[in-house]
């Protein structure tokens, strides 16, 4: 038991310089997540747009090829009136010219309003792509920035993450998913007490806790907070085999 507490409280140590590491990236990574998706949200948009404005184009014309029949029917249908005999033709004859009529307002009133749409969405295009090339300019410069912090400290990364591999190698699988639930809940999984208190949450730790935890022969967690609590005993022989 006493090499599994220690096996996890290194692998935690090693985990420390990592998050240090990490810290000098500062918003970085979270700033460039954000522009990211900001990019390719207003990408999205622009081509959805780009879209409609095609799909419009192409629907104003086939609706100027229906007009254009219709007036022609139109024509037609007028020069016919002057041949009819009977009321029922004329009757007949008037239905289609009425409905030929109402085809051609309401098809051009469909025009009218998508062209409308279309300068509008033309205008929307026009507003968000010096966003877009802005975003673009933000995503180059930040992904510069961070792309310098880690060739500054991708030797250290890369020989802590060597470390951790050595040391994972020696904790058990059961052992590693409990530390890495807590981790990930809590920044750190494994702690010392530090003036009777848990050195992660600061909750009072009894004695007779303390007692049980230096007898090293079982894994004990905070009360308070979950997190795994280690004895001096095993902080001094990690630092004695490091």
């Amino acid at each position: 038991m006493q090499k599994r507490l220690k096996s996890l409280w290194q692998v935690q140590q090693v985990d420390n310089e990592l998050d240090k590491l990490e810290e000098l990236r500062g918003d970085l990574p979270r700033e460039l997540k954000l522009l990211e998706e900001k990019l390719k949200e207003l990408s999205e948009k622009v081509e959805e747009r780009k879209q409609e404005r095609i799909d419009s184009q192409k629907k104003r014309e086939e609706n100027d090829e229906v007009v254009a029949q219709s007036r022609a029917n139109l024509k037609k249908y007028k020069a016919q009136l002057l041949q009819i005999k009977t009321n029922r033709e004329y009757d007949a004859l008037m239905k289609e010219i009425d409905h030929t009529t109402e085809l051609i307002t309401k098809l051009e009133e469909e025009n009218n309003t998508l062209a409308d749409q279309s300068k509008k969405h033309a205008l929307e295009i026009e507003e968000m792509e010096p966003e877009i090339a802005k975003i673009k300019e933000e995503l180059k410069e930040k992904g510069k920035d961070l792309a310098e912090i880690d060739k500054k400290t991708e030797k250290e990364r890369n020989a802590l993450l060597a470390k951790k591999g050595t040391v994972v190698s020696k904790i058990g699988r059961g052992d590693l998913s409990y530390y890495n639930r807590i981790r990930e809940a809590k920044g750190r999984a494994v702690v010392s007490i530090r003036r009777n208190a848990c050195d992660g949450c600061f909750a009072s730790v009894s004695s007779q806790k303390q007692l049980e935890i230096r007898r090293n022969d079982r894994i004990h967690t905070c009360e308070s907070c979950g997190r795994i609590l280690v004895s001096s005993e095993i902080e001094k022989i990690t630092l004695e085999t490091n």
